[in-house]
């Protein structure tokens, strides 16, 4: 089977498949409540005029700033601190958990939504590799060295491109390919290998959780890449799979970041701990390890500060912060996120280098992915760094935060291309 027939069976064919029986359970599930409701209304008729508060978000608790033996981090200049108040604008089309059950089965699959969201990497990439198999008959050594450049211009990184342009040529010889169009599906198996390297199925790879207590989440990353906003949309999807969630905003530095967070704990209906500005981070994440515990959430996410990853004060605050919660929950944290700008291309490389050694990341997550024609930063992280990509940014809206797949990712690159292949195979 070819691998473009494969990326089509696996997001197209069987997720419709499975559409249908979801939809299929819904409109009975939804005939069987609607007559237990009415079966309940006739029972509870003496009791009409009182209310019953459904799906109410818990109150905001704000803690008091803990007395402890946490020192106080030198604090940098006000200029060094200047950031933009908000990582993102916030998304005006959100809606509040549960406002329609239904909406759980008609959501888009996960194929249009990379489809929709690499469509600017898309439309530069496979436009210039289709401009490359029209300008070359035959697969020779001129070509490979254009493709090159166009897997360079996409952001792939040069050591990854030298690594797949040279698998690539040893696979068109080993299967005797000649025609410049059947390189094509050999390209986007390659971009998959090259991301997963020898395991060729490759798996998605979820954020890590804590069987035995509070899972905590901490998110490092420079400010402006749309950190607080990706935690915010984070605790609305952990809230809508029946997480309780615990915020704290850690970041005390840039100007207006605690209320940011404070505003996405209200719309996701989940807890944010919260200091004044300026005060110790390290102290905002003792009393939210405190305070989750105290109402058994089964998440705390922790912002940081996201001043320039060149500073040394930033790194050793994120080492302390990092020090307190392995010593209130042993194991802890459980994943630590850097979060980067995908829009910055080889600028987010040189982030993800710093953060790495200073912090111990353990996953990345790429935001704005819809906003660059350079998508392909994705796989040069993931082969110069090894460091995993665990969520990627596909939109603006709440729901359009999705965990990363490797042949997802392949699939929203080369969807025109399987297209075009399927209603040429129709048409013969």
């Amino acid at each position: 089977m070819s691998f473009f027939k494969k990326l089509k069976e696996k997001f197209i064919i069987e997720p419709e498949k499975e559409e249908e029986k979801h939809e299929g359970d819904f409109e009975s599930s939804s005939e069987d409540k609607q007559l237990e409701e009415e079966a309940e209304l006739q029972d509870s008729a003496q009791l009409e005029g009182e209310t019953e508060a459904v799906n109410e978000p818990e109150e905001v608790q704000e803690v008091e700033h803990h007395e402890s033996t946490i020192e106080e981090p030198a604090r940098e200049s006000v200029d060094e601190q200047a950031g933009d108040p908000f990582d993102e604008a916030y998304d005006n089309s959100y809606d509040a958990p549960g406002e329609n059950d239904k909406d759980t089965f008609q959501e888009e699959s996960i194929a249009s939504k990379f489809k929709k969201g690499l469509a600017k990497t898309r439309n530069s990439f496979t436009t210039k590799i289709n401009d490359l198999v029209a300008r070359y008959r035959t697969v020779d050594e001129e070509f490979f060295e254009e493709l090159e450049e166009v897997l360079i211009s996409a952001d792939v990184g040069v050591n990854a491109v030298m690594e797949m342009i040279e698998e690539l040529e040893m696979e068109v010889k080993r299967r005797n390919i000649k025609d410049t169009s059947q390189v094509k599906e050999v390209i986007s198996e390659k971009l998959v290998e090259l991301y997963y390297g020898e395991e060729t199925e490759g798996t998605t790879e979820e954020l890590s959780l804590n069987p035995d207590g509070l899972t905590i989440y901490l998110f490092v990353g420079v400010n402006g890449v749309g950190k607080t906003t990706t935690i915010g949309k984070l605790a609305h999807q952990l809230k809508s799979d029946g997480k309780k969630v615990t915020l704290a905003a850690g970041d005390t530095f840039r100007a207006g970041a605690i209320d940011q967070l404070d505003e996405w704990g209200k719309r996701a209906g989940v807890n944010v701990i919260k200091h004044s500005e300026g005060s110790d981070p390290a102290a905002v994440i003792y009393d939210g390890i405190q305070s989750a515990k105290s109402k058994e959430s089964d998440v705390l996410i922790c912002d940081t500060a996201g001043r320039l990853q060149n500073k040394v004060n930033l790194m050793n605050e994120l080492s302390k912060v990092k020090r307190v919660i392995e010593r209130e929950v042993p194991g802890a944290p459980h994943e630590v996120l850097l979060v980067l700008d995908a829009t910055t291309g080889q600028n987010a490389m040189s982030q993800a280098k710093t953060f790495s050694e200073a912090t111990d990341v353990s996953g990345i997550v790429l935001t704005k992915l819809d906003g660059t024609a350079k998508g392909g930063i994705v796989l040069a992280i993931r082969n110069e760094l090894q460091i995993p990509v665990k969520l990627v940014g596909l939109g603006e809206k709440v729901t359009d935060l999705e965990t990363f797949d490797a042949n997802a990712f392949v699939y929203g690159l080369f969807a025109d291309m399987i297209e075009e292949q399927e209603t040429e195979q129709e048409e013969l």
